[in-house]
């Protein structure tokens, strides 16, 4: 099959499917190995892109979805119904970027890390389409473990997970202090919680000792 139709079949494809479709269903389609239908869908892309047109291809990890540039974004609310806006606070915002790039990670995880209860931020998400459930953690209780989705990506403009921008250091570092508290290590340096209470507390047992001696000091030398 000549290009031009090899083309033309891809671009049916991706129109009538609406949602994104897998490179290899793609190739199955037109009969194509996956590293062929790669390029021939990148060699559309740039035609989309050089052209004045009003479509683009969008990559999404191992699959492809025919959208509308944004250029034209005002056309199409002329035409139709205004899309829903998120509202995505501060709240919400920490939430998904925690599952972002812990995932997959449990309600109680992200709870452990926020030091609050989640449930209406990640119900908010979920209703956004921005995260979804992915499994079950294989520990008592199977707790429901939650990842991002094609929307999230879709909507950060990035083709996968590791074009998001890397975490501020000071984040990492918690992110692997806790990774390394759930798998049982501690790091060396690093006080635990009840650690620093437990100092704390000596730490006033002792200045109350040292004021209760200074005081009875002070009793004798006036007895005296």
């Amino acid at each position: 099959m000549e290009l031009e139709k090899l083309e033309a079949a891809v671009e049916a494809i991706l129109f009538t499917m609406g949602d994104s479709v897998e490179v290899g269903r793609i190739a199955a389609a037109i009969e194509q190995d996956v590293n062929t239908t790669k390029k021939i869908i990148q060699g559309m892309t740039y035609k989309y892109q050089a052209a004045d047109r009003g479509i683009r291809i969008l990559e999404l990890e191992d699959a492809y979805q025919l959208c509308t540039k944004k250029d034209y974004y005002e056309y199409l609310i002329r035409i139709a119904r205004q899309p829903r806006k998120y509202v995505l606070t501060d709240v919400i915002l920490e939430t998904m970027a925690i599952v972002a790039y812990k995932q997959p990670v449990t309600r109680q995880e992200i709870e452990k890390i926020r030091g609050v209860k989640s449930d209406h931020a990640v119900n908010k998400l979920m209703e956004y389409g921005l995260v979804e459930e992915v499994g079950r953690l294989d520990a008592p209780g199977r707790p429901i473990l939650f990842g991002t989705t094609e929307e999230f990506l879709r909507n950060f403009g990035v083709s996968s997970l590791s074009e998001l921008p890397p975490l501020p250091a000071d984040r990492l570092a918690e992110f692997e202090a806790e990774a390394l508290r759930e798998a049982g290590v501690e790091q060396e340096g690093v006080e635990r919680p009840e650690e620093k209470e437990a100092i704390r507390e000596n730490g006033e047992n002792q200045e109350e000792e040292n004021e209760s001696g200074a005081d009875s000091s002070r009793r004798n030398e006036i007895q005296q």
